[in-house]
């Protein structure tokens, strides 16, 4: 399958679902501006899973004022190199995953990267599938198990239809969304469910500030194995600070606001009290009813955002079956693919249970963060630093070609990146690494992760040949109808 693979326009392209997945977007395709990036991760944190991880964070033991503090430093930092990501969409018209193969190899990538990626799209979509459940139990009464089949029927079409759809949709909701989650702001600061001295900052503790600090980076990093899966169709000619601020901004800001929030209406809930209890007391805090169209509304958010994971799921899954054996990527694989995450999600989520919603999300954006900060690094130093955004597109889609089927250079950077931050690592209940025991449980595995799995890489590929693979890029010719 490579760059020149394509699929003959039938009824359902005319209808609107999409043709692609794996493979090279044509140029002839390419469109769209940056600042359609931006809706998709504007919205992209303003749902139920969204306020639920403001929620758990200030149960990680911070004061509120101290979690804020953590909040908004921890989405800044990995909302960075989320934003990064993005901007190598435009550039080679390719889903972010498949551009791991020049760094860990045909095969290398889908049995390390891509298998992490996997169990990345299943974890996250298991929490929105707990929270949809748990929405629509409080909105109908309906159990929960029922509630996620009927959300979920609703992303697999989005999901089907897949980028064309997730873009206008996510379009189509950035303003009722700001409205109405400035709305559900106002009743949670304003609607005297706050208790007395809540806005005391206490005794600053770096253990517990760090939980969240890389509770939060981790959510926001969590985006960066398919954030360029949906700027993959601009042009590339769009520049790349164009694409990296129209999702930094975007992403960064709504982080904040909606994680911030989900602290805030969690100080004013009682002990316990799952996420979509919280924002329903709180948003009926403005007047009676509010709740109800609050919950409605995060749980319109969260469908997109289910939609998304398992678009990126589908698209994981093809490029693992892909990289043992060459699939093309037709309408009958991508249902297939959307069915398995559906199944797997809903069988996960039952087994996990709402009232194990807090552990199990936290503990999963942490392991997902660990295994995603070495790759990040390795991937982002290959980009930027080492082959420069220039890349032979038909020998990524080579078993056999100039990449390999096993990157020993990725490979081996991301193994001893990992292993040097175990030490450093803290999952609650689980596992607290002795550097981080000897340091009074402060997690910085994050700070060691990225530099030396980068630095590793960069090491590792000085004796890359990269003038030949320059000339074959030039050879390629994808990109002379630009100048």
């Amino acid at each position: 399958m490579g760059p020149a693979a394509s699929q003959p326009h039938d009824s359902a392209t005319l209808a609107g679902i999409e043709t692609h997945s794996i493979d090279w977007v044509p140029l002839s395709e390419r469109h769209g501006k940056p600042s359609h990036v931006g809706a998709i991760w504007f919205v992209g944190s303003l749902n139920l899973t969204g306020l639920a991880t403001g929620v758990v964070t200030l149960s990680m033991g911070a004061s509120l004022v101290w979690t804020v503090v953590a909040t908004v430093l921890g989405s800044l930092f990995g909302t960075f190199f989320m934003a990064f990501h993005s901007a190598q969409g435009p550039q080679l018209g390719l889903p972010q995953l498949v551009q791991s193969r020049p760094q860990f190899g045909y095969l290398g990538a889908a049995v390390t990267v891509w298998v992490f990626a996997l169990v990345n799209y299943v974890a996250f979509n298991t929490s929105d599938a707990l929270l949809s459940g748990q929405a629509m139990n409080t909105l109908t009464g309906m159990p929960n198990t029922v509630g996620y089949v009927l959300a979920a029927a609703v992303a697999t079409v989005i999901a089907l239809f897949g980028y064309e759809w997730i873009h206008q949709l996510n379009r189509w909701l950035t303003w009722p969304f700001v409205v109405v989650t400035a709305a559900i702001t106002v009743a949670a600061l304003f609607g005297g469910g706050l208790p007395d001295g809540v806005w005391n900052a206490g005794p600053f503790e770096l253990a517990p500030f760090m939980l969240v600090f890389v509770f939060v980076a981790g959510f926001q990093l969590g985006w960066a194995p398919y954030v360029s899966d949906y700027s993959r169709y601009l042009r590339p000619d769009v520049p790349v600070r164009a694409t990296f601020w129209w999702t930094y901004l975007p992403s960064a800001v709504s982080g904040i606001w909606v994680f911030l929030l989900g602290a805030v209406v969690s100080a004013g809930a009682p002990e316990g009290a799952d996420p979509v209890t919280a924002l329903k007391l709180a948003a009926d805090r403005l007047f009676h009813g509010f709740g109800t169209i609050a919950v409605v509304v995060l749980l319109v958010g969260l469908l997109s955002i289910m939609a998304i994971n398992q678009y990126g799921g589908s698209l994981t899954m093809i490029s693992i079956l892909d990289s043992f054996k060459p699939v093309r990527p037709t309408r009958r694989l991508r249902v297939v693919t959307v069915g398995i995450m559906l199944v797997a999600v809903g069988t996960v989520s039952t087994l996990v249970g709402i009232d194990q919603f807090n552990w199990f999300f936290a503990n999963v954006v942490v392991v997902l963060t660990y295994l995603f900060i070495p790759w990040t690094a390795i991937n982002l130093v290959d980009f930027f630093f080492v082959r420069r955004g220039q890349y032979v597109v038909r020998e990524i889609f080579n078993p056999d070609g100039i990449y390999g089927r096993w990157g020993w250079r990725g490979n081996l950077a991301y193994a001893i990146g990992l292993a040097c931050m175990a030490p450093f690592m803290v999952i609650t209940g689980l596992y607290v690494g002795p550097v981080a025991d000897i340091l009074g449980g402060v997690d910085c595995s994050i700070f060691v992760g990225l530099p030396v799995a980068g630095a590793l890489y960069w090491v590792f590929a000085r004796n890359l040949d990269l003038a030949t693979e320059r000339r074959l890029v030039r050879e390629e010719g994808l990109l002379d109808e630009l100048h």
